[in-house]
């Protein structure tokens, strides 16, 4: 039997912070998540919210900043919430093929939010945590310090986390090498790094080696772009993994074939594109759903099976794999 096939990546919800500051993409449904997953030949999400959240100023997102001060006082407390109320009690019949994370902030409020996830935990099922930290500027070595009750709660709980990754000389708060310490310190935890640790050779190298680690791929076209324009954001070309990155799908099979235990499969919807005004510049890296998809039906049907399947299961450790029943 072809086995289900996972997008272990995608944000549900209302961004404010883009779309007061015309960024774009800003929103997605689980209704519209679920219609064009499986027009493209998707099984299963994993979901969580998008990252700024009603903790933070609303005035002060109209001007690009994220500031404590807004109308919820624990971060994420509303959004983890509402997320999980749409796939539990709005849309049964399609939230039962999702996979939902809750999202946290390590940084601000730790305490109050590790009760919230308990309270959240008791009365939703949930199957991992994610963190965004470069956008709400919140350190993941935080995780280390005032944070480490996320790691307890995340050991406890037997939760993996997914959390973005960089290698952006100016990101001090989310790199890579800086997870992969954080996971190397805490065995008993499992992490998955975003973005496929922008294409660095070496972090990259890394994963393979920690047996609690894994990365993604998400967004995955767009940061193929990156390279061929020469953008920052993705690793150097002294510290990338070889590669032909005029071809996504080339790239895409030969990270399978280098990692083939380690590599999840992911869109990043609706952040497979990114569209924004930069200053007196403008930025658009486009791709669609189906782009994403194409490049993993490109695949080897094994290849395929194994980074969209069995080692998002490998992560996840699920206790009762009946939820992945099929129709």
């Amino acid at each position: 039997m072809t086995p289900l096939l996972f997008d272990c990546h995608n944000h549900l919800g209302v961004d404010l912070f883009f779309y007061l500051n015309g960024y774009h993409p800003y929103a997605q449904d689980l209704p519209a998540l679920v219609t064009e997953g499986r027009h493209c030949r998707v099984d299963r999400w994993v979901v969580f919210p998008m990252v700024s959240n009603l903790s933070f100023d609303v005035p002060a997102m109209r001007r690009a900043k994220l500031v404590p001060g807004g109308c919820e006082a624990v971060p994420y407390a509303f959004e983890n919430e509402r997320m999980l109320r749409e796939i539990y009690d709005l849309y049964p019949d399609l939230g039962r093929y999702t996979l939902p994370f809750a999202i946290l902030d390590p940084a601000r409020e730790p305490a109050a939010q590790v009760r919230r996830l308990r309270e959240l935990h008791r009365e939703f099922p949930f199957y991992g945590l994610k963190i965004q930290p470069t956008i709400i500027q919140a350190e993941i070595r935080s995780l280390l310090t005032v944070g480490r009750g996320f790691l307890d709660l995340a050991a406890e709980l037997d939760l993996p986390f997914l959390i973005h990754s960089s290698v952006a000389p100016d990101d001090i708060w989310s790199q890579a090498s800086d997870i992969l310490d954080i996971a190397a310190a805490n065995p008993h935890v499992r992490f998955c790094l975003a973005h496929s640790c922008r294409f660095d050779r070496a972090c990259l190298d890394r994963v393979a080696e920690l047996p609690n680690t894994w990365f993604d791929c998400s967004a995955h076209r767009i940061h193929c772009e990156g390279v061929l324009r020469g953008l920052r954001y993705v690793a150097p070309a002294e510290r990338r993994f070889p590669a032909d990155y005029r071809d996504p799908t080339a790239v895409l099979a030969a990270m399978a074939a280098a990692y083939p235990k380690k590599l999840l499969w992911g869109s990043d919807t609706p952040f497979q594109s990114y569209v924004a005004r930069d200053g007196d510049s403008f930025v658009s890296l486009r791709s669609t759903y189906a782009a994403e998809t194409d490049c993993l039906y490109a695949l080897s049907a094994d290849a395929r099976a194994a980074i969209a399947h069995s080692n998002l299961l490998d992560l996840l450790r699920l206790k009762d794999e009946r939820i992945l029943a099929r129709d």
